[in-house]
């Protein structure tokens, strides 16, 4: 699986480039493969983007301005090359615009084609552009940016929370359904919008509070919030078990709590005899810890992480994957040897990781390999954001659960059911997607595909 994409935006009293860059540095959980930011200064949108990690691609770089976004890039649409980063900038009668984008629009083919006719020009593959020339369009059509904002979204259809930098503003937005996070806060010199609080914490600004569903929130000389209101906000189930960072708060809900709850709820589904419970670093660690103190079975390390490496979720291709895997995470043989494991994760995609591990925790001595899954098992694909659009690479959906526990090599396999999940995120049912686990689509064009 991977990740879509991780969104920032400062204005401040002062140079805002150090802020972006280390307000990017916490947000690179959620991109690995290109970074950049935009400032606007001299009324012009500097821009400075390449391919690798926020410690790289900064590196000897300096830009003046008081404005800015900037943004962490993993690819669910578009191919990964140079011309795809973002942010994407562009110019239009009503000015220049830059634009960073979390998310998948489910129907940007379409709006593309819509604009090609009426003279758009595409430099990129990306649905980013695509909101782009939409929002220039609907700018010229009402004469006012912020209206066009608004206009262009009773268009789009999918998920998207964006910074616009227009001019010496920074606009948010995030879709009517709320898929993925978008947080804003304060403090006496600066306002920042993100796609996590953890971003906030690192550059030691209050949170203030979430963007809501379907909001515009406009930072300029005030503080303007448009709200197009919708029956229920859907936010996606799996920021909370995997992707967010744990220290992050979504929606008014600790990601920590969340998984650590995952945790406990598995013990209670799934108790068995062991010695050590362990854990797949790093996303399966606070869950395991919550398993453990259920149970009262020891937890300890068992997997050494080599952190100089990405996460092989988000990796592009399936053969980085499984190279990644393989020099990734490495045993302690002394932690592990005689031992039945417990080893915790949060959920099998293709199983591609968990069956390697257990090999090697196999190899290093464990008696016994028990095996207790998070999330329960994906069976359908993710149109709004998520690297899981072909339902043909779920292992899930091929096999029966003692089928893929045979398929890994485990001794026992034991997911979570949505039940204990939604127990455990504390959000009412109908405010979540979950749409990947029960074929449930917010939006009702993607029930459809998937029925076809």
């Amino acid at each position: 699986m991977r990740e879509k994409c991780a969104v920032l935006g400062i204005r401040s009293t002062q140079n805002v480039f150090d802020s972006i860059y280390y307000g990017l540095y916490s947000l690179q959980h959620r991109g690995q493969e290109s970074a950049g930011l935009a400032v606007y200064n001299n009324n012009e949108i500097d821009v400075h983007k390449d391919m690798g990690l926020v410690s790289s691609v900064f590196e000897n770089v300096f830009l003046e301005g008081k404005v800015g976004i900037g943004h962490v890039r993993y690819s669910t649409q578009g191919d990964t090359r140079i011309e795809n980063s973002q942010p994407i900038t562009i110019g239009y009668g009503g000015g220049s615009l830059a634009i960073a984008h979390n998310g998948h629009l489910v129907n940007g083919v379409e709006l593309k084609e819509k604009l090609k006719k009426k003279g758009a020009v595409f430099t990129t593959d990306t649905d980013t552009e695509v909101i782009a020339h939409l929002i220039a369009q609907e700018h010229m059509k009402t004469g006012d940016f912020v209206n066009g904002v608004g206009k262009a979204m009773k268009k789009m259809r999918g998920s998207y929370s964006l910074t616009l930098l227009k001019d010496d503003r920074i606009i948010a937005v995030r879709d009517p359904n709320g898929f993925r996070p978008l947080v804003y806060g304060r403090n006496g010199n600066q306002e920042v919008v993100a796609s996590e609080s953890c971003a906030l914490d690192s550059l030691g600004v209050p949170f203030v509070r979430d963007v809501k569903a379907g909001e515009i929130l406009v930072l300029g000389d005030k503080i303007e919030s448009i709200r197009k209101t919708r029956d229920k906000a859907s936010v996606c189930m799996f920021e909370y078990v995997y992707f967010a960072r744990a220290d992050s708060v979504i929606d008014g809900i600790s990601v920590y709590k969340v998984r650590k709850n995952l945790g406990e709820n598995l013990y209670r589904a799934a108790p068995v005899k062991a010695d050590l419970v362990t854990a797949v670093p790093d996303s399966g660690i606070t869950a395991a810890i919550g398993y453990a103190r259920a149970s009262g079975i020891p937890y300890g390390e068992s997997l050494i992480k080599n952190r100089y490496l990405g996460r092989t979720f988000i990796m592009p291709r399936q053969e980085e994957r499984e190279r990644g895997v393989r020099i990734k995470l490495n045993p302690i043989k002394s932690e592990i040897e005689g031992k039945r494991i417990i080893l915790i994760d949060d959920s099998i995609v293709r199983g591609t990781t968990i069956k390697k591990l257990i090999d090697q925790l196999r190899n290093a001595g464990a008696l016994e390999v028990h095996v207790r899954i998070s999330c329960p098992p994906i069976l359908n694909p993710c149109f709004y954001g998520i690297d899981m659009q072909t339902s043909d690479e779920f292992i899930a959906r091929k096999f029966r659960v003692d089928e893929i526990r045979k398929e890994i090599g485990a001794d026992s396999l034991v997911y979570n059911n949505i039940e204990d999940l939604v127990d455990a995120i504390g959000l009412p049912r109908e405010r979540m997607c979950m749409a990947c686990l029960n074929g449930e689509y917010p939006l009702e064009e993607e029930q459809k595909k998937l029925v076809s």
